[in-house]
């Protein structure tokens, strides 16, 4: 025992073997959490139903690991050192990487809980699949903003006049990027009020349409029929008229198209001629029934309108090309005279003879 206590007091008066062992002990430690109590509670983790927490600890292995180690190369420096104005700048150091290690392991850990929460949003109302990108814009400006005052703190910033600073330097920015603001605000509102979702059909003001393909902070992305991505600012979405031809119960919308017939026609007739052009029409719901409505005696013609159920707003153009070629075959197979405007000039008198002396 005695050469036991010798050899101790031996290391503790080496600076250099004190170092070595504060070392040694930081990597056993990393080592037995390594092999023994990081496989066990991953080995507890697989055995439950939610793949959550095995993805949790995937992110938290590493970061434990980097902890030990670093923790342990801040003492052995310390102590090697021994100087209060350099442990000063070490802990400034050691906290600013190890705010830097847990930031993004908490980012990280955030983004799976959240959009775990997302894929049960029948659980959770707070939370859905449209609103993921807010969420997460937040939560990593949270997490930046903690990692922020952490790092100040430990260096002994003074926080009073970095937020001084900070304010005036934001009302500068907002100026300076007031579109940029007004885009995102805009993108917030859309997500919060969601009245649309990827994946469904709208029209802008009545002049872009597409399908959306995705809702961002700044700006929302539609692909056109034409198969090309039109990008439009959330700002001009949110003052625009933005019609959905997705939403409701079902996806099916309705195509109208109007036909005028010559005055004398049979209406009757004209109406069975134009139902069945509507039979067995490509890309129509089967299910619900087709109209024929007389909406209109013209001042040349007699008007119809004929109103069919698409069963996706995508395939409106083929649809009023098929029904308008079909409506137009079989007026004419019928003896249907399909008018265009005319104008009757009636002439009172004719000038007199011009004379010329």
């Amino acid at each position: 025992m005695e050469s036991l206590q010798s050899v101790l007091d031996y290391i503790l008066k080496s600076p250099w073997l004190r170092v070595a062992g504060i070392i040694v002990l930081s990597l056993l430690a990393a080592l037995l959490l390594r092999v023994l109590v990081l496989p066990l509670i991953t080995r507890l983790a697989s055995r439950t139903r939610s793949k959550l927490d095995d993805h949790t600890f995937d992110i938290l292995n590493p970061a434990l690991l980097r902890s030990v180690v670093l923790v342990g190369a801040h003492f052995a420096f310390k102590d090697f050192v021994a100087d209060p104005g350099i442990d000063h700048y070490a802990d400034g150091v050691i906290i600013t990487l190890l705010v830097l290690i847990w930031g993004k392991a908490l980012l990280g850990i955030g983004v799976l809980v959240f959009r775990q929460l997302s894929e049960v949003a029948d659980q959770y109302n707070w939370i859905q699949p449209a609103t993921l990108p807010l969420i997460f814009f937040t939560f990593k400006v949270f997490i930046f903003a903690l990692q922020t005052y952490l790092i100040m703190a430990a260096w002994n910033i003074n926080l009073t006049s970095w937020l001084a600073s900070a304010g005036v330097l934001g009302i500068a920015i907002g100026f300076a990027a007031k579109d940029t603001l007004a885009n995102f605000i805009s993108g917030v509102f859309i997500l919060a009020d969601a009245p649309y979702q990827v994946g469904q059909y709208i029209v802008v003001d009545g002049q872009t349409r597409g399908v959306v393909t995705d809702i961002g902070m700044r700006s929302t992305r539609l692909l056109t029929r034409d198969n090309v991505e039109v990008t439009v600012p959330n700002a001009v979405i949110g003052n625009s008229m933005v019609i959905n031809q997705s939403s409701g119960p079902s996806p099916h919308m309705r195509v109208r198209v109007t036909v005028g017939v010559a005055y004398g026609s049979d209406v009757d007739q004209v109406r069975d001629v134009l139902m069945a052009c509507t039979q067995d029409l490509p890309h129509t719901v089967t299910e619900r029934e087709a109209s024929i409505q007389f909406i209109l005696m013209g001042e040349s013609s007699l008007d119809f309108r004929v109103s069919v159920w698409m069963v996706h707003p995508s395939y409106r153009g083929r649809v009023v090309d098929t029904l308008n070629t079909r409506i137009y075959k079989a007026l004419a197979e019928a003896g249907i005279e399909i008018p265009f405007p005319q104008r009757d000039l009636h002439i009172k008198s004719m000038p007199g003879k011009l004379t010329t002396d």
